[in-house]
């Protein structure tokens, strides 16, 4: 984890979600508020007075709405905000491809942008890369987490750590009651169904093929992996794939089988760009198609065909 964040200058992020999970709709709505601002649109489209009218919560939540929509690359944060390239693709009234959030790769995709990278949600990367246990509770989690804020120094105080912790989990396990319909609903991510609530406070991973994770979202991921290791070249192991810190198999908590069957299906999904290759113990995927250079472009192609 560490390596990461300092490889590239990565400050690690416990805070900025006011403790709000994701909710279904707030990106489609961040995507809306920044584009009919105009871009760059000004800072106040999520922290000025009007921000409550616009997205119907307190101003604490359009917070976290704006939070939300930059960690899952929907918004560009950069002098102002803007819709990302994901946030067209998906949101656009024209040419998006799920105005409301409403495909199962939608969700996935979201799930891949929290949890394969640290810059914005380090609980998210370092929960599903970094806690190799099956079952883990809250507290082991906030341990993990202090003993990596010690050894680097980070001034974060354990309350912001363990509502980070919280947030987390319940992103995934949601609590039950609330004060607010928002507080109620259903967070985004609770139907990936990748934790559940055990007796006594504990929470167990559920690895495996995830039947609904389609495989043009695989394929994204490993292209995004890919991408990120400008040093790969064409080849990729499959241990790498599988096992790797932010990789398709650690990230989506998939089985080394699971695995296995997403790279050989890749191949009539790439029409051949991509291919698996079996032979002599090595495993291992190979990339015919664009250079390391072009596959920004090369993964949008296969996330396209997950919403067919």
């Amino acid at each position: 984890m560490t390596e990461l964040l300092l490889k590239d200058n990565h400050q690690p992020q416990f805070s900025g979600h006011e403790t709000f999970p994701l909710r279904q709709l707030w990106l489609r709505k961040a995507y809306d508020a920044v584009a009919e601002a105009g871009e760059p649109a000004q800072r106040s489209v999520f922290s000025g007075e009007d921000a409550i009218v616009r997205f119907g919560v307190g101003k604490n939540m359009a917070m976290a709405i704006r939070f939300w929509a930059t960690a899952c690359g929907i918004v560009d944060e950069e002098d102002g905000y803007a819709a990302s390239e994901l946030g067209h693709f998906l949101f656009d009234p024209e040419r998006g491809l799920d105005h409301y959030c409403e495909s199962p790769a939608t969700t996935w995709l979201v799930h891949w942008m929290l949890a394969s990278t640290p810059e914005k949600t380090t609980t998210w990367w370092y929960l599903y890369n970094h806690v190799v246990q099956q079952v883990f509770d809250r507290e082991h989690l906030v341990k993990a987490l202090t003993v990596f804020k010690d050894e680097y120094k980070l001034r974060i105080s354990m309350a912001t750590l363990k509502r980070d912790v919280e947030c987390c989990i319940r992103s995934y396990v949601p609590r039950l009651g609330g004060d607010s319909p928002e507080e109620m609903s259903e967070p985004l991510l609770g139907e990936l169904g990748l934790i559940q609530q055990n007796a006594k406070g504990t929470f167990e991973f559920r690895r495996g093929a995830k039947k609904s994770l389609p495989d043009g979202v695989f394929a994204y991921a490993l292209l995004d992996y890919w991408s990120r290791m400008p040093h790969a070249g064409s080849v990729m192991d499959f241990d790498r794939v599988a096992h790797d810190f932010g990789s398709p198999g650690r990230v989506f908590k998939l089985d080394e089988n699971a695995v296995a069957d997403r790279l050989i299906a890749l191949e009539a999904l790439s029409k051949g760009n991509l291919q698996w290759v079996e032979q002599a113990g090595i495993r291992q995927v190979t990339r015919k198609g664009p250079a390391l250079s072009s596959l920004r472009d090369y993964k949008y192609k296969m996330l396209e065909t997950a919403y067919v």
